[in-house]
Parts: structure tokens; C-alpha cells; sequence
């Protein structure tokens, strides 16, 4: 249903028309049109305004696989009929590129709230009743204020995180996640990516391209399961010859935490046959769970 001012603020006195629980760009986005609507709005992050995508996802990965690629052609460069010696790459130094861009982006978010005048507020959103929030403190925002804050209406656009295996958890050291992977200051020299999706295959080429010894586990029958087949064997084709090591129709049982590195059992679902590789570390690529707890 359209609504218009005057039907939203007709029988109560709200402090909001319409207030957005999350700032990615599901939310914000939503929220520059309800303002351009002419609503009162505001929008509630208990985070970082940008959300996954802006801050831990989308943009800074997208960073990374660029500078993988320029590291990629220049392993290459004889090709292009250019040499040099002693070739040097900075892995870190990609990483604070890439955080500085989301830096940049992050304000350009928070300048769009600004200049459509959504008010923002800070902390985490539980609903008390159909019509009011309670605003308090979360893990990302220790000082926020608490407070109860109305409106006619809400849009929920919390957005996901990072979901493991049953009973394997991702300590952000040895088993990792995405957001992990974006900020490693030192590569692996080993590193299992179980799941084949956009972000195990992303990161799977990036850290491929700066010289980790990468495998990739996929339980289903090709990589990038959800993409045309034909889109998928010529991944994993080019996987394969820049010397990522693509394990498909392969189940991940076990992953097991040791002195010195990390144990992974994984079985072959059409042979039956089990193995274990080693690894420095693990991460995590099998897909996201919403953030609806607690709301």
C-alpha cells in the first residue's frame, strides 16, 4: 500500500512517519525515497551506515579482486613483452586500500541522509509495541543512547551475517569469515574456502592471486552452484590453472582446530571416499542467516 502524509500522521501524533531498522542498501535506499516521498523518516544502524555490502561485502571485495587482478598481470607481464626482477607484493597494503574506499563510500552515505533529511540514530532497535522502538546500546555502538522513538510505520531491512557448519565455529582466527578475510594482516600459507559461491570464489582468487595455496570445497556438482553451468566450468577451468586446487560434490564432515593448523575432513559424496587436508586456516563461504533475532 501508497501512503500520503496526511493518511500516516491523520489519527496520531508519531515522532516519525516512517523510521528504517537498518542502513544497508536495502535501508538507506529506502529511506532516501520515503523522504523524497515527503515522509518524516529516520533510520536506525546499529552498526555502519552502508551495511554488509558498502562496509564488509560488495565494494571492499570487489576492491581486493581488483588489485588481485593487477598482481595476477603482472606474474603475466612477459607476455606483454615487459620484464623485471625481484617483483614484490604487499598484501596489506591492498587491504588499506581497500578499507579506504569504504571509508569514502561510507561518508557519501552518511552525506545522502544528511542532505534528504533522515534523521540517523545509533544503536540497536527492539520493538516494544506495533508503533514504538527501543533504541539501545549494541557490540558496534557501546554509547549509544537509549531512548523510545515512534512511528506509523517501519521498514525491516537488517540484513544478514555469515552462517558455519554445525559445530564449527568461526573464531575469526583459525575458521574465519568473509569479514576476517577482508582485513587478514598476514596471508596463509594454506587456506581451505568451503563453499563456492560468489564469496568463497571471490576470495578464493584473491588470495590465489597473492600466492596462498588455495582449496576450494563445494559440496554440489560445480562452483558457483547457482550459475549457468556452462558460466561455472569455465571458472573453474581458470581456477584450476592459476592452481586453486577445486574440490566439487565434496562434503565438508569435520574441521578440527589443532596446535599448528587446521584438520578438515571431507568426503566425496559420489565415491564415498574420505580425506583430510591441512590448512592455516578455514573460511567459511556456505551462505548468511538473517539478523532477525532480537528485533
Amino acid at each position: 500500500k501508497i501512503f500520503i502524509k496526511g493518511e500516516l500522521m491523520a489519527t496520531h501524533n508519531y515522532n516519525y512517519d516512517v523510521i528504517v531498522i537498518g542502513a544497508g542498501p536495502g535501508g538507506y535506499v529506502a529511506a532516501i525515497r520515503a523522504a523524497q516521498l515527503g515522509l518524516k523518516t529516520a533510520i536506525v544502524e546499529r552498526e555502519t551506515l552502508g551495511g554488509v555490502c558498502l562496509n564488509w561485502g560488495c565494494i571492499p571485495t570487489k576492491a581486493l579482486i581488483h588489485n588481485a587482478g593487477v598482481v595476477e598481470m603482472l606474474h603475466n607481464i612477459a607476455d606483454y613483452g615487459v620484464s623485471f626482477d625481484n617483483l614484490k607484493v604487499d598484501f596489506g597494503a591492498a587491504v588499506k586500500r581497500s578499507r579506504d574506499i569504504v571509508g569514502r563510500q561510507t561518508k557519501g552515505v552518511a552525506f545522502l541522509m544528511k542532505k534528504n533529511k533522515i534523521d540517523v540514530i545509533e544503536g540497536h532497535a527492539t520493538f516494544v509495541d506495533p508503533h514504538t522502538l527501543q533504541i539501545g546500546k549494541s557490540e558496534y555502538v557501546p554509547k549509544a543512547e537509549e531512548k523510545k522513538v515512534t512511528a506509523a510505520n517501519f521498514i525491516v531491512a537488517t540484513g544478514a551475517r555469515a552462517r558455519s557448519l554445525p559445530g564449527v565455529e568461526i573464531d575469526g582466527k583459525s575458521v574465519i569469515q568473509y569479514r576476517d578475510a577482508l582485513v587478514l594482516d598476514q596471508l596463509p600459507k594454506k587456506m581451505i574456502v568451503v563453499g563456492s559461491g560468489a564469496i568463497g570464489s571471490e576470495f578464493a582468487y584473491v588470495y590465489n592471486a597473492y600466492g596462498v595455496e588455495v582449496t576450494l570445497i563445494e559440496m554440489l556438482d560445480q562452483v558457483l552452484p547457482l550459475e549457468d553451468a556452462e558460466t561455472a566450468a569455465e571458472v573453474e577451468k581458470a581456477f584450476k590453472k592459476a592452481g586453486i586446487n577445486v574440490l566439487t560434490s565434496t562434503r565438508t564432515d569435520k574441521v578440527e582446530v589443532e596446535t599448528g593448523g587446521i584438520k578438515v575432513t571431507v568426503t566425496n559424496v559420489k565415491s564415498n571416499s574420505s580425506t583430510t587436508l591441512n590448512a592455516d586456516k578455514v573460511l567459511m563461504a556456505i551462505g548468511v542467516r538473517p539478523n532477525t533475532e532480537n528485533v
